[in-house]
């Protein structure tokens, strides 16, 4: 038996699971939140206790200390050579990575030289993995890129209409995200079905307060929602997804920001909370649709744009036999999914209500036997993802 971290680490936040392989059972789990902030938040749960405390917590390095001393002062392992390897979710790859792969110092160097494709992201991973590679020397380190999946996608998906010499000097194409996540939900979703997952026309919603959707032909990925950055595609929580660029010359100008205060309202006070006016949580927003004209329009348009990705995927694909329900919203919201199918009754999709109502947060078929589309609700595990690419890199047993 071996145990493995699987680290993934935001801008302000560390978030890990210590996952015994290959029985791949989880052994803890926890987080470290406001990261640089006043007052951090500890979090760990093992063996159905959950423990939570406050402290500084202020840079990365230090929330990896605080893991690493926290792991043994809890007994969830006695010594540090029982953690035999080491996994980290980095958002941007750029075209150098096309798979997850093991971490030296070139390899580092590389991850933070494209900082620039994720700045809240990548460097922040970049610090943690130094981090764990002074802390663990020896033991292997493996970088699992959100991008890595669609590196799959044909040119004609993934360049913009704008001079190629963009593309050419600057990298300037789509790069997608939530790669990780999809590549388990289209793996397991196959299996759910029982049928290889290079013979379906598959299209998976991963559903959470990002939001993307990817279209899997011969079991690739083959078209997917964000672009760039994660800001585009889809209406998000608080990204505005797709949006005219002249209109947002119009904004800059009419009130008188900067591109990165434009940039910033785009990301972080647009898509759902900018609609509604009220939260960027669907969870509130369902709450409030029958009597707030805002948060239902808001709603509203989260719906559209699902489906109409859905409707051009779809003809991308030359038809649909899968469709998947992944992440927060899509696995815990029925109404989401019921409203989304509704509109999709010219592909013959058709869902049982009362699996749809039943399926939160558990793996589950929704669609009816009569369905022409088979539907299914697909929890993501993308922890365990990289967990298995540690063990298959690290040549771990």
């Amino acid at each position: 038996m071996s145990k493995i971290l699987a680290i993934n680490a935001g801008s302000s936040s560390l978030k890990w699971r210590l996952i015994e392989m290959p029985t791949e059972k989880v052994i803890a789990k926890g987080s470290a939140e406001r990261i640089g902030q006043k007052l951090g938040k500890i979090k760990v749960v093992a063996n159905g206790e959950k423990t939570e405390r406050e402290s500084p917590v202020p840079t990365h390095h230090d929330a990896v200390e605080m893991l690493l001393k926290m792991l043994t002062e809890s007994k969830i392992i006695n010594d540090f050579s029982e953690i035999t390897g080491v996994g980290h979710r980095v958002v941007a790859g750029g075209e150098i990575f096309h798979q997850s792969t093991l971490i030296d110092e070139r390899v580092l160097t590389q991850i933070e030289s494209l900082a620039e494709y994720a700045p809240l992201h990548n460097p922040a991973e970049a610090e943690g993995i130094r981090a764990f590679m002074a802390a663990l020397p020896g033991v292997p380190e493996v970088a699992v890129f959100d991008t890595s999946f669609h590196q799959t996608l044909p040119a004609v998906n993934y360049l913009y209409s704008i001079p190629y010499d963009y593309y050419k000097q600057f990298g300037a194409r789509k790069y997608g995200a939530h790669g990780t996540s999809y590549r388990y939900v289209s793996q397991r979703a196959a299996e759910l079905v029982d049928q290889p997952l290079a013979d379906l026309k598959m299209i998976v919603a991963h559903l959470g307060n990002g939001v993307s959707l990817d279209a899997i032909k011969d079991g690739q990925s083959y078209n997917t929602s964000m672009g760039f950055t994660p800001l585009a595609g889809v209406t998000m929580g608080t990204r505005s997804g797709d949006i005219d660029a002249s209109l947002v010359a119009f904004l800059e100008e009419k009130l008188d920001l900067s591109v990165e205060q434009m940039t910033d309202i785009l990301n972080t006070k647009s898509g759902l909370l900018g609609l509604s006016g009220i939260s960027s949580d669907m969870r509130d927003l369902l709450a409030k649709e029958t009597t707030n004209e805002r948060a239902k329009i808001a709603m509203d348009i989260f719906i559209d744009r699902i489906v109409q990705y859905i409707g051009a995927y779809t003809a991308q694909l030359n038809g649909l036999d899968t469709l998947v329900f992944t992440a927060g919203i899509g696995e815990n919201e029925a109404p989401i999914r019921s409203r989304v199918c509704r509109s999709l009754g010219y592909l013959d999709v058709e869902i049982d209500e009362n699996l749809n109502k039943a399926a939160r947060g558990t793996e589950q078929l929704i669609s009816t036997p009569q369905s022409k589309v088979k539907v299914l609700v697909v929890p993501t595990d993308e922890e365990l993802m990289i967990a298995r690419d540690v063990v298959e890199l690290g040549k771990i047993k």
